[in-house]
């Protein structure tokens, strides 16, 4: 039974190339060897362009003040993290654990010659390239293949989504995305897509490779639905999207999955209108996800194995716009939660808001040390390969 390319991708998800796990039918049915304390990463990704001055708010500094009249977080609102420098109200969670040390932050992370598109920038950010490059495999597909050469079980790479990110594409191998274990499992043990499997001859090169994709995906559906099922994460997980993707998450975690690396988004924070609502809403999302998945981290004795990193693909100008809200900028902030790091708090200084180019935040470390230090010293593998250059490493872990 032969299929054409088009006719097998509007069968639906499942057969999506781009979302399934080429290469290891059979070593997905074998139990996986994963040595205690395997180092795990939890990225979150703030979709939209997050303003990371109104995140980590400067609360001395005149300038962020005259800039935002009506958007400026006043300095007794926020959280104090030090005599300059206060937290978004909302992120309750967060200054928790930045008391207990287990929150790194750093500012003003960016690229040279910044792109101010949503999408451009955000394919700079997840293929981890130059702003005048065009590289379309993502960091952490790289790492993949990386990992994954000559191997017989593949590290898995999963993000909670129906659509897998750039990010999450290699040459060789891609990252699976799942909202729901159980219903990828369904729908894979659909009859049809194993009547497919069952009736297909070696045919053409590309439907050669849409076939074995599928039968990968059953395989890894089944794979996944099962380890996810093994051990229960907590119950104080928000009904939020988030906060049942991070349960999910910590449920594989607490398994003895493979996976190394967990994906998901939070969005979206493009606030060019009334920021101030939209901005708390989304950070109260966060907070309480943050706060049920670092407790579960806890007492389960894994939190110094979880390294949770967040992103977004620009900030925002330091001047609010005439709609209470701020336009697209460049540099921002990223926050680094876990139990193991070997720095804590502040990272680098606040941003200096006396010195801008065209009403925009100069960034002061590129996002690619920030990637080379997490796949030397947190994932083990060859940060120079995946990225294609050497940058320094950071501290924190």
């Amino acid at each position: 039974m032969l299929i054409n390319r088009k006719t097998f991708i509007q069968t639906g998800t499942l057969a999506s190339a781009s979302v399934m796990l080429p290469g290891f039918l059979q070593a997905l049915s074998r139990k996986p060897s994963v040595p205690p304390g395997n180092k795990v990463l939890v990225i979150v990704q703030f979709n939209g362009g997050n303003d990371g001055l109104n995140t980590i708010i400067p609360v001395t500094n005149d300038i962020y003040y005259r800039e935002r009249p009506r958007l400026a977080i006043d300095k007794t609102k926020t959280l104090t993290l030090t005599d300059d420098a206060g937290l978004h109200p909302a992120l309750v969670a967060c200054k928790a654990l930045y008391d207990e040390g287990n929150l790194a932050m750093l500012n003003t992370v960016g690229y040279p010659n910044p792109d101010r598109s949503h999408f451009r920038s955000m394919d700079i950010w997840q293929s981890g390239s130059q702003s005048n490059e065009y590289i379309y495999t993502g960091w952490l597909g790289r790492y993949l293949d990386e990992q994954c050469s000559g191997c017989d079980k593949p590290t898995q790479i999963i993000e909670m989504d129906d659509m897998l990110s750039l990010a999450m594409k290699g040459k060789n191998y891609s990252g699976i995305a799942t909202t729901d274990p159980k219903r990828l499992y369904n729908s894979s043990n659909d009859p049809y897509y194993k009547q497919l499997i069952a009736g297909y001859q070696h045919g053409e090169e590309t439907a050669d490779y849409l076939y074995k994709t599928m039968g990968d995906a059953i395989n890894s559906a089944s794979y996944i639905h099962d380890k996810s099922q093994l051990q229960a994460a907590g119950k104080n997980y928000p009904a939020t999207e988030l906060g049942k993707n991070l349960r999910t998450i910590a449920s594989l975690i607490l398994s003895d999955i493979n996976t190394k690396v967990y994906y998901v988004s939070l969005g979206s924070f493009d606030t060019h209108i009334n920021q101030e609502a939209q901005q708390k809403r989304l950070f109260m999302q966060f907070n309480d996800a943050i706060k049920a998945f670092t407790d579960d981290m806890k007492a389960q004795h894994r939190f110094e194995d979880v390294l949770l990193m967040t992103f977004s693909e620009f900030g925002r100008r330091v001047g609010q716009n005439a709609s209470n809200g701020t336009d697209h900028g460049t540099a921002n902030n990223m926050f680094l939660i876990s139990g193991a790091l070997k720095q804590k708090g502040f990272l680098n200084p606040l941003p200096d808001l006396a010195d801008l180019i065209d009403g925009d935040l100069k960034y002061t470390v590129d996002f690619k040390s920030v990637y080379a230090t997490v796949l030397a010293n947190w994932l083990g593998a060859d940060d120079q390969k995946i990225i294609g250059k050497s940058y320094s490493k950071l501290k924190f872990i």
